[in-house]
């Protein structure tokens, strides 16, 4: 899941994007409102987190700028004001909650959760299978034929990206842009070398290969073999 976070103060927004990280979230950073708009105009996020009080343009007219252009990206509001009027205020722009400072990163976490849900119409699956391969969204669990294997986040983010599209090609930039934020996802070979890191460990081991790699195109998995497949 790719997030925008929108906060000015520098150590906050490292914080939090931290935070997001070792969650295995893909995060953006912008520092003013004019920033947040060229972000939100050139790249398809999946959450926004907003602060209020921004350089350049504050969060009520960002928010505001963003449903008059037709976006229904969630956006969560962060404040340092916890009055009635100002909560008013951040939702009547067109924000979906509202997040009072100081918080706890947990919570953010749980409000990021609820938000996820309410913006699909139909909720998500939270058990993914191919073959004798499951993956569970909510324990963070992958099992191959019942035997439970370790995978770091980013390497889950990736498994899952593959598993919520059986049997289609998806393109590296379509794998990245998912699941690093953009500074990352430029490299070009990062998607390689964690789909070579997902093979050491949920293909190697079994004589059924599920990762696949589609010359000239991407990679997909299935259980069944490609005849323009490639090691």
């Amino acid at each position: 899941m790719r997030i925008l976070l929108v906060e000015d103060e520098r150590k906050i927004s490292a914080y939090v994007k931290r935070g997001l990280e070792e969650q295995g979230y893909a995060v953006d950073t912008a520092y003013t409102g004019q920033e947040a708009l060229d972000w939100a105009a050139s790249i398809e996020f999946d959450l926004i987190i907003l602060d209020i009080l921004l350089p350049e343009l504050d969060g009520l007219s960002v928010c505001r700028e963003l449903r008059k252009k037709g976006s229904r990206v969630p956006i969560l509001m962060l404040t340092a004001r916890d009055s009635i009027d100002d909560r008013v205020a951040g939702l009547d722009a067109g924000a979906d909650d509202y997040l009072v400072k100081p918080f706890a990163v947990k919570e953010l976490l749980a409000r990021l959760r609820a938000l996820s849900r309410r913006s699909n119409e139909s909720p998500k699956e939270t058990l993914l299978q191919i073959a004798d391969l499951t993956l569970d969204t909510l324990t963070q669990r992958v099992k191959r034929g019942g035997k439970l294997i370790s995978l770091a986040s980013k390497e889950f983010a990736v498994l899952e990206c593959l598993m919520r599209e059986p049997e289609r090609v998806l393109s590296r930039t379509q794998i990245a842009e998912h699941v690093w934020n953009y500074d990352v996802f430029n490299q070009s070979n990062v998607v390689d070398v964690y789909i070579r890191n997902l093979r050491r460990k949920i293909d190697d081991p079994f004589e059924l290969k599920l990762l696949h790699t589609i010359r000239g195109s991407g990679y997909r998995i299935s259980a069944e073999s490609d005849s323009d497949e490639t090691i």
